[in-house]
Order: structure tokens, then sequence, then C-alpha cells
């Protein structure tokens, strides 16, 4: 038992020295690899120092040698050996090794760079209502000159003096605080820089390109044109445009049923790649109880735009079918009616729009005004005389726009609405008269405006066409669509 302990321990210290002396072994192997790449490096810069000293023969003859010797030597051949000075006056020849010595590059100082001046100073103001010219510039710390220069230029004199409210104006001056630009805002893509010069200041109008976009929208009426667009994705003003361009035909209060369509092409505009609003509507159909009516825009050879049925004939009537903006019909055209104030039956030769107070009334045709006074019958009221002998009153108003002998454009604002006089609320009693006779507005036949000239016609055939075309397509799309 203790002879196998004393074997078994034998043998454990015989393992642990082998393991000793191994690790020896290789420790000298670095210590004699690190010593040889010292002594190359070493032999390398002597050699650097050395060869500027030595002759062209001593040249010649270490080449000599070298060729000799083609193959390195062996590694047993390096012994480290104390540098000899050789006493001979002949050169002694030397073998340079054939050693690489990557050292890494110096890094590049990167040059200091100039010192940036102070940037320009830009300021944004928004035009609020009573803002003047000069209190905009005063604000800012310009001078009373500085408006004076600005506004020796005559474009910026003729833009910078109609400020509007809610518009933007930019101010920019220099380091020094000099006034070296202003720009102003004129529309979405227009924008007024007037920049200074050596001899003053310049002014350039900017305009950038809007980009437009056809597209198409339809409805199915449930309760009322309005409710139908808003979910057809059409804003308040393509609403109300498309109500104008049938309003001539359709009374949008009164023939409105449930289950009429409409279906509109129309405008987008972009700039810049953003949406910027809507442009006009391009074509539309309304069908109203069962009856369709179909309009195009025309722009003609003169630049003047308006809705035509596709054979030519004009939207526009001569006269407008209601005069206003109502609520509802409060009482209609009757040859007998009891009277609410003066309790008694007697005709009503015209129609009662309710509506608020200050509504605009709007003169149904062109014309001019042969009345416009007061007494405690009609309470304000005005008369405009039309051709063919057609008269138009509008009673009851709270305000008249128009006097007497003044010419009106259809669509004017000529008054609006009141309870002057005889009457219980604010509303329109408004009259149609043709040669002396009353006539019901709501259905009398109103003259057509004039067709499209006969020079404009093939013009229009070829413009509307396309768009009348496009109309029908996406209605085909999306009752497939829909189909589906």
């Amino acid at each position: 038992m203790i002879r196998q302990d004393y074997k078994s321990k034998r043998s454990k210290q015989v393992a642990q020295a082998s393991d000793w002396l191994h690790s020896i072994k290789l420790r000298w192997l670095e210590i004699i690899g690190v010593a040889f790449a010292i002594y190359l490096i070493s032999f390398a810069l002597d050699f650097d120092d050395d060869s500027t000293s030595i002759s062209p023969t001593s040249e010649a003859s270490s080449s000599t040698t070298d060729s000799q010797a083609e193959t390195p030597p062996s590694r047993t051949e390096f012994k480290l050996q104390p540098d000899t000075t050789v006493s001979s006056s002949k050169p002694v020849s030397q073998k340079r090794l054939p050693l690489t010595l990557n050292w890494p590059q110096p890094l590049e100082v990167a040059p200091e760079l100039p010192t940036e001046p102070h940037s320009n100073r830009s300021v944004e103001v928004t035009i609020k209502s009573g803002d003047t010219l000069s209190g905009l510039f005063s604000r800012q710390g310009f001078s009373a000159q500085d408006v004076y220069r600005v506004t020796q230029n005559k474009k910026a004199a003729d833009y910078l003096k109609k400020l509007r409210p809610g518009k933007v104006i930019t101010f920019v001056s220099d380091p020094e605080g000099k006034l070296i630009e202003v720009n102003y805002q004129l529309s979405k893509n227009e924008k007024l820089i007037v920049s200074k010069e050596a001899d003053g200041f310049d002014a350039q109008i900017e305009t950038k390109p809007i980009e437009t976009r056809h597209a198409f929208a339809s409805g199915v009426i449930k309760g009322s044109l309005f409710t139908a667009g808003k979910e057809a994705g059409l804003s308040d003003n393509l609403i109300m445009k498309l109500a104008n361009i049938f309003g001539w035909d359709i009374d949008f209060v009164l023939d409105i049923r449930a289950k009429d369509t409409f279906a509109i092409l129309y405008e987008k505009k972009y700039l810049e790649g953003e949406f910027i609003g809507n442009g006009n509507i391009l074509a539309a159909q309304f069908v109203n109880q069962g009856e369709v009516f179909e309009a195009v825009r025309y722009t003609d050879s003169k630049g003047r735009s308006n809705y035509y049925t596709p054979k030519g004939k004009s939207m526009r009537k001569a006269f407008l079918r209601a005069p206003l903006n109502f609520m509802y019909i409060s009482s209609n055209f009757k040859p007998r009616r009891f009277h609410p104030i003066l309790k008694r039956w007697k005709a009503h030769r015209g129609i009662d729009y309710r509506a608020p107070t200050g509504t605009p009334v709007f003169a149904a045709g062109d014309g001019k005004v042969i009345a416009s006074s007061y007494n405690k019958y009609n309470g304000k009221y005005i008369f405009v005389q039309h051709g063919n002998g057609i008269v138009t009153k509008y009673l009851h108003l709270s305000k008249r726009s128009v006097s007497r002998g003044k010419r009106v454009k259809q669509g004017q604002t000529i008054g609006l609405v009141g309870a002057t006089g005889l009457a219980e609320a604010p509303h329109l009693h408004y009259e149609f008269v043709v040669n002396g006779v009353h006539r019901n507005p709501r259905t009398v036949k109103l003259p057509q405006a004039a067709p499209i000239n006969s020079k404009e016609k093939a013009r229009f055939d070829l413009q509307a066409a396309p768009l009348l075309n496009g109309l029908q397509l996406q209605q085909r799309i999306y009752s497939d669509v829909g189909a589906n």
C-alpha cells in the first residue's frame, strides 16, 4: 500500500517536471525570435546609415558579392556579434537583406477652416388688420428712408400698398442690420421679391408652376345635396359651384328628391407635389326626378368661361330662379290668400323666401334700378327693369345697397333680407312681372342666355367632347365597381 502511494507520487513529480521543461523550451524559442527580430532591425538601420559613405567602386564590388550569394543564409548563420571597425581603407561590401518595413503613415493635419461670417437675418411677419407698410418696417427696426427706397420701385410700390390681413411679409437684413430684401407672398404660388441692388431696389415676381390633375366624384342624394356632397368627399366650395351650375333649372331647396344623383369631373391643384385646393368643375351631370341635366365648362377665344349644355346652349339663364340662398318658402304665389297682418283676403302675387336678417339679396338679372325707396307696406324695397318688358321686385329689405338709376349685373348684391313694412318675420317678398302681369317666379319660363357663338362652335366641340367622354367613362367604371 505504501509502495503504491510512493509510485503514484513519483509519477506526478515526473509529469510536473516534464511540463516545466516544455514551458522553458517554449519561452526560450520566443526569446530567440525576439532577439532575431531586433538584430534584423538594427542591421537594416546600420546599413542605411553606412550606405551614404560607400564609394561607387565599393558599390560595384558589393553588387558582385550579392550576385554570388543568390540564396539567403540559413537560420544558423546569424549570430549576435558586436560591431567591428574596418581598419583597411578599402570599403567592405555589405549585403542588404530583403526586409520590408510597413511603417504607419503620419496623420495629416486638417487645415484650419475659416470662421463663418455672421449670416443674414430673416423675419416673417403676418399682416394684421390696420397694419401699414411704414408701421411694419418700423417694428422691425427699419427707418422711413428704407420704406422710401423700397417704394421707389413702381412694381414694389403697387403691391406693397395693397397689404391684406393674413398675408405674410418677410424682411431680410445683413449682419450689420441693413435691409437687403423684402418678400411679400401674393398667393400660394406667387411671391414679390424686392432685393437691394447697387443703384436701389429691384422687384421681381417669382411664380411657381401649379400642377392640375383631374378628379371624379359622384353621389346619391338621401336628404340634401350638401350632405350627399360631403359624403362624396367634396368641399363646401365645390358643392356650391355644382348648385350654381344647375341652379337655373333646379331649385335645390324644393325640387330635390331622394335617389337624385350627381357626378362631376373637376380639377385638383398641386404645388410642388402638395395639394393646395380644388379648381373648376369641368363637366357635370345631375339627375333630378328622372330628368338628366348635363353641363360642360368652356373658355372662348377671348378668355371668357361659362357652362353650356353638350349642344352649346348656355346653362346660365337671363334670370336667377331664386335671388337669394333661402331656408324655405313661407308663402307661395297664390291668387287668393288671407293676409296675416291686414286680416283680409287678397292676392299674393309673389313668393316669400324665409331667410335670416342680413342674408344677401341678388339681382335676378342684368338691368336698371327704377325704384329704391321705402313705404309702410313694402318697407325698404327695390324694383329693377330688365329687357323684354320684365320687372323684378324685392320687398321688406333691412338694407338697400343700390340707388335709383344704377345699373346692376346678374348675381350682384342689391340689398339684405329684413322684416320692414308689413312683415311678421325676416323674409324676402319677390315678384316677377312680365309686361305688367305678375307671373309665378318658380314656374315662369326664364329666357335663355346667348348660346355659343357660331364662330366658336367648332372650338367648343373640340374641347367639350373629351370632358364629357371622360365623365361618362368614370361613371361606367364606378357603376361597374359598385355592381361587383
